[in-house]
């Protein structure tokens, strides 16, 4: 059995309702109450305006690879028995970019492109009570 990922450290006051929504396996994001920008990584306030009053939304979870990287190697004991897997880039449909992972692809080296459609899958991690949005073909 792999190891757990590691998890963010609570009480973490920017991002506590993010990960608070992957336990029910929703994808959050912001945008502003002023600019009406949106706002990925969750903040306290808008990147674009500064305004400190934000909305929270739920993505539909699609999204197109921007760009990735294949990693071969891992000392991390949580990632060794992953590799090799596929970081990438997904820029979602909403307008906001996130790091994650490709999974659910037989070679990460040779299935995974630029621009290919994906959709979010959720693996509930067992210590910590999160859930990590990755992606999969859509």
């Amino acid at each position: 059995m792999a190891r757990p990922r590691p998890q963010p450290r609570f009480p973490e006051l920017d991002s506590q309702p993010f990960w608070d929504a992957t336990k029910q396996h929703q994808l959050t994001y912001q945008t502003c109450n002023r600019c009406k920008g949106v706002i990925f990584y969750p903040r306290r306030h808008c990147t674009t305006c500064g305004n400190l009053e934000t909305t929270s939304n739920v993505s539909n979870g699609l999204g197109t690879v921007y760009t990735f990287s294949v990693v071969t190697q891992s000392r991390n004991p949580s990632f060794i028995e992953l590799v090799p897997y596929a970081l990438a880039y997904v820029d979602l449909d909403e307008g906001f970019r996130i790091m994650t992972n490709i999974t659910g692809v037989k070679d990460p080296i040779q299935d995974v492109k630029c621009g290919m459609r994906v959709k979010v899958k959720w693996e509930d991690q067992p210590e910590g009570g999160v859930s990590l949005p990755l992606f999969e073909p859509a």
